[in-house]
């Protein structure tokens, strides 16, 4: 029998990562608790991102941690392929107790890719359902990101996403982003300039007619570096969506539980969409967990109008897994118990106006925020795009602080349990990062 092979770093790709450049200069995390993840060697780094804008309560929460533990020695797994268990069903209801009024149909996946992808197929089921089986375009946005399937991914619009993969899906289009630094720079919220940008979903139906069948957009860009929806953005697309015939898909899956200071950014931007996506604070990240809520008319039209059996051919063995759906009651449970939308809301102009404080930092060229989000710019570096930024990232994390990069674009999203004096450490910490790397 061979020896084990050692705990080094070489059998780990990593994603989303410089490899070679990590294996050479590694920072780890080891624990975490609260607000604070903590290095192997002790040190505390104070988390700026919520992870992966997705450990909403924060860190190590009892009352979840519990939950998993509990549900781990009642039952591991059971599958939801004709059959069921009662963990899933209380997990999908406590889900549809805080989507808008009449999204209650919960289809559970494992993440926000596979949720994306989930929302595009049952978009196009409804609308073959409806007798319109000549509806099979789907419509994203430049700078999108929809995760890393092959349906968010030809959806979403980063270009770094899809050069190394070669042909997308077929039958899909783009909207312009709505990122427009000539009016809206430095601006507070949401922008007062670009709502007319929604109108080209009208010059996509002029040019494809009546194939379209869903537009999918997140309520605020993420990924792409925080682009916030100007003012009457969303509800022109909705009101363009209602008259042709159109379904209309939010990936909530950063806004989503909490972030806006509101349960979903459907209720803070107060426009309501056909089908919505969900991952990352579903269980606080402590199992992964993604889902799809759809609207009774979208669920109604593929089960009703299906034939006996079977009617919507998609799902996956985690479906629903007793472990997630247990995370889910035990996080959806402290989401209302502690109030962390309305932590979020309360704590949103004091953040506002530290992310703001940043304006005259060396090289910053626009900040952007709403509700416990902020973008902040920087100008890339002649022939090194990303460089700068990244720096900013390394010399925030050996100072104590995590934050995240993308691009040129230092995104801010920490856990909603956040206070004023870890509002001043993180953005003093960013400050002192950005001035030493000018």
């Amino acid at each position: 029998m061979s020896p084990p092979r050692p705990n080094d770093l070489d059998s780990f790709w990593m994603p989303y990562s410089d490899n070679r450049y990590f294996k050479t200069n590694p920072r780890m995390l080891a624990r975490a608790e609260g607000m604070s993840y903590f290095t192997p060697e002790g040190r505390e780094v104070l988390d700026g991102t919520a992870g992966l804008w997705c450990c909403n309560a924060g860190h190590g929460r009892r009352e979840i941690v519990e939950a998993i533990q509990k549900q781990a020695a009642i039952m591991d797994f059971a599958p939801t392929f004709q059959l069921g268990h009662p963990i899933a069903f209380e997990a999908a209801a406590r889900v549809a107790e805080m989507t808008p009024a009449g999204i209650d149909r919960v289809f559970f996946t494992n993440s926000g890719s596979e949720s994306a992808d989930t929302a595009l197929k049952i978009a196009l089921a409804y609308q073959k359902a409806r007798g319109q089986s000549q509806r099979v375009r789907l419509i994203g946005r430049e700078r999108g990101y929809h995760g890393v399937g092959f349906g968010g991914m030809s959806v979403g619009g980063i270009g770094g996403n899809r050069k190394q993969f070669g042909a997308m899906l077929p039958y899909v289009d783009h909207l312009p982003h709505t990122h427009d630094p000539a009016r809206n720079a430095f601006t507070k919220g949401m922008p007062e300039h670009g709502a007319e940008l929604a109108n080209k979903l009208e010059d996509l139906v002029a040019l494809h007619g009546d194939t379209i069948a869903a537009v999918m957009v997140e309520p605020v860009a993420g990924s792409t570096g925080v682009l916030v929806p100007p003012k009457g953005y969303l509800k022109r697309l909705r009101e363009i969506c209602d008259k042709n015939g159109i379904l209309l898909i939010y990936d909530e899956v950063i806004t989503g539980f909490g972030r806006l200071g509101t349960d979903f950014g459907a209720e803070r931007l107060e426009v309501v969409p056909d089908i919505m996506t969900m991952a990352k604070g579903l269980t606080n990240a402590a199992v992964p967990m993604g889902a799809v809520a759809c609207s009774n008319a979208v669920y109604e039209a593929v089960v009703e109008g299906s034939p006996a059996g079977i009617e919507l051919f998609h799902g996956y063995t985690y479906s629903g897994h007793p472990l997630a759906s247990a995370a889910a009651i035990a996080t959806l449970a402290l989401h209302r118990e502690e109030d962390l939308p309305g932590r979020a809301r309360a704590i949103e102009p004091y953040w506002e106006e530290a992310a703001h404080s940043l304006r005259s930092a060396p090289g910053v060229v626009d900040i952007r925020n709403l509700g416990l989000i902020a973008g902040i710019e920087l100008a890339p570096r002649e022939g090194k795009p990303g460089a700068r930024a990244m720096d900013v990232f390394r010399r925030c994390f050996d100072d104590g602080v995590l934050v995240r990069v993308t691009g040129d674009i230092v995104a801010l999203s920490p856990p909603l349990i956040i206070e004023k004096p870890h509002v001043d450490r993180l953005i003093g910490t960013l400050s002192d990062a950005i001035h030493a790397i000018a």
